[in-house]
Order: structure tokens, then C-alpha cells, then sequence
């Protein structure tokens, strides 16, 4: 179990750290989207975590430390839908619904597909 715990952890840090970066690096280069780093972080991680699971799926030997710590750690670390629900409400407020309401239906619509785009990739 602990090094399950260990894995996770581990995983947690660096999903954080690659999320940190991604969303400075969004925010450096295009400030008026701040959207943006969230968007892409969750497509990414939808397209990520539906890889995972169809290999996990294929390979069942894989273990439950390396399993948990990419799924759980990594992938947990890294999405951030509670930024999501933030960066939505930030654009209601600034009197920009129409583009509050495009963010977050290409964000949850974006998110299955994606997620289904993954794990039809291990299926190939």
C-alpha cells in the first residue's frame, strides 16, 4: 500500500508541476486567453486518461502502484475542472456568456470526445 501512496504522490507532483507550467506558459503568450491553459490541460488529460485506461484495460498485469500513480497522481494533478468552473464564472462576470457558454460546452463535449478518441487509440 505505501507504495501505492509513495506513486500517487509522486504522480500528483509532477501532474502539478506539468500543469503550473503549462498555464504560465498559456498566459505569457496569449494573457486574454486565460482560459486557454485550462481547456487545453483537460482535453489533454481527457485524451491522456482514455489512453491509460484501454492499456490498463489490456494489460491487467500492469501494476496497481504504476496504474494509480499515472491515473490517480499524474492525470490528477494535472486536469483542474475546479479552474474550469472558475475560468467559467470569470467570463459570466465579465459580461462574455457567449463565450462562457462556447468554453464550456467545447470543454465537457471536447473532454468525451476526447476521452473516447483515447481509448479508441489503444483499440487500433
Amino acid at each position: 500500500m505505501i507504495t501505492t501512496v509513495v506513486a500517487v504522490a509522486v504522480g500528483g507532483a509532477l501532474g502539478t508541476l506539468a500543469r503550473f507550467f503549462t498555464g504560465n506558459w498559456i498566459t505569457a503568450n496569449w494573457p486574454q486567453h486565460f482560459y486557454g491553459a485550462t481547456l487545453i490541460v483537460n482535453l489533454v488529460g481527457c485524451l491522456l486518461i482514455g489512453v491509460l485506461y484501454g492499456l490498463f484495460l489490456m494489460r491487467p498485469e500492469v501494476p496497481l502502484p504504476v496504474r494509480a500513480g499515472l491515473i490517480v497522481g499524474v492525470l490528477g494533478g494535472f486536469t483542474t475542472f475546479s479552474s474550469f468552473s472558475l475560468d467559467t464564472l470569470r467570463l459570466l462576470e465579465g459580461s462574455q456568456a457567449p463565450l462562457a457558454i462556447g468554453y464550456l460546452a467545447v470543454s465537457v463535449l471536447g473532454g468525451l470526445l476526447a476521452t473516447w478518441a483515447g481509448l479508441s487509440l489503444t483499440k487500433l
